[in-house]
């Protein structure tokens, strides 16, 4: 009986040690299997970032004339569609049509340019502040 025994607590030793190496393989299959799906969402997420720009990309031309505040959260907006210009009131929750006009046909022709970054802004505008500081004091001195 100690052979049987020893053969058969040998057997459960060897099953315990091959259980513990098909968890393991069932983890990382696991785990494989799940960078794969967060994979696949990542790239599907930059392929429809670039299918929805380039699909705007093609659409009516929008440009942004004039903008003016007229209150807290509101604003006049002139936007040009193709050759109209239309005159918008935006607040926070709601545009509204204020009027449209044929775009006037002597308009300068303004490039597009992507917006500039606000830092950039206020460094340009900083230095023009400085310019106009630098400047008045000589002007005061020259004059009698």
């Amino acid at each position: 009986m100690s052979v049987a025994t020893s053969s058969a607590q040998s057997s459960v030793d060897a099953l315990s040690g091959g259980d513990a190496l098909i968890g393991m393989a069932a983890l990382g299959k696991t785990a494989a299997a799940l960078a794969l799906v967060i994979a696949i969402i990542l790239l599907c997420t930059s392929l429809l970032k670039r299918w929805q720009q380039h699909r705007f990309d093609q659409g009516a031309r929008l440009r942004i004339v004039g903008t003016t505040a007229v209150g807290n959260r509101e604003r006049v907006v002139v936007v040009e569609v193709e050759d109209t210009w239309l005159v918008l009131g935006v607040s926070s929750g709601r545009i509204s049509k204020l009027h449209e006009r044929p775009a006037p046909a002597n308009r300068p022709h303004i490039p597009e340019t992507p917006p500039s970054r606000f830092a950039q802004r206020l460094a340009n505008a900083l230095a023009k502040n400085r310019d106009k500081s630098d400047r008045s004091p000589s002007d005061s001195q020259h004059s009698p």
